[in-house]
């Protein structure tokens, strides 16, 4: 997987030709710097990165109103400002991006055990076994099926919205929140899939009532959400 968001806006096209209305794309944001000494969450994106945005942006089907949302951190949001950017270069509709705090780390309920945690972890993907696992202590993480459903229910609002229109939403976030959409929800455990790439994303959209969420993998669930009123 490239990591510029190639697959998921495979993804988008190929549930645009379904012909699938209204829909959203929850996402990693793009490349970011790896810088010791900072708080990790203040490593800001990359010159490619940046670039990648504004090509993933120019890249989105231009029948689409696009609505960007962000995980508050600069490099969720310059991500969402700059893929509506690429999307408006290239003759594209927008409305706004603004940041939005479900899409944070907000199932992080101690970041400093956890940050202790994950150092004394082999690698990455132990510490992520363990949480999705739900095998943390719950001072430190939200029970992870908790977090999603939390978080699901927060998206399925946003995308009633609008319902008969065509309308997609971006929803730039973090690895651990893809990973925790896809162990709770589509079953795709990070020690099988591998790390959640750059711009990677899960689509979803209403179908007969029900959420429809799909992966880059091919990977498909459908849940009973009713879908709330815009």
């Amino acid at each position: 997987m490239s990591g510029n968001g190639d697959t998921t806006l495979a993804l988008l096209r190929e549930v645009q030709s379904e012909g699938v209305k209204r829909l959203g794309a929850i996402m990693r944001h793009s490349a970011r710097t790896f810088i010791k000494g900072i708080h990790d969450l203040e490593n800001e994106l990359t010159d490619e990165g940046r670039e990648d945005s504004r090509a993933f942006g120019r890249g989105l089907p231009k029948s689409y109103l696009l609505r960007a949302y962000a995980s508050p951190p600069r490099r969720c949001v310059e991500t969402s400002e700059l893929i509506l950017t690429g999307h408006l270069e290239a003759s594209g509709k927008a409305t706004r991006t603004r940041p939005m705090e479900g899409l944070g780390v907000f199932y992080i309920l101690d970041q400093m055990k956890l940050f202790r945690i994950m150092e004394a972890s082999s690698d990455s993907g132990q510490f992520l076994a363990k949480w999705l696992a739900d095998e943390l202590d719950r001072d430190v993480v939200m029970r992870p099926r908790l977090a999603a459903e939390v978080l699901m229910e927060a998206l399925a609002k946003k995308i009633s919205e609008r319902a008969d229109e065509s309308v997609l939403d971006v929803f730039v976030s973090h690895d651990l929140t893809l990973h925790l959409l896809k162990g709770c929800v589509l079953g795709e455990r990070p020690e099988k899939t591998g790390p959640v790439e750059f711009l990677e994303g899960l689509v979803l959209y209403f179908q007969d009532g029900d959420l429809v969420v799909r992966s880059v993998s091919d990977q498909r669930v459908v849940l009973s959400y009713g879908r709330t009123s815009g």
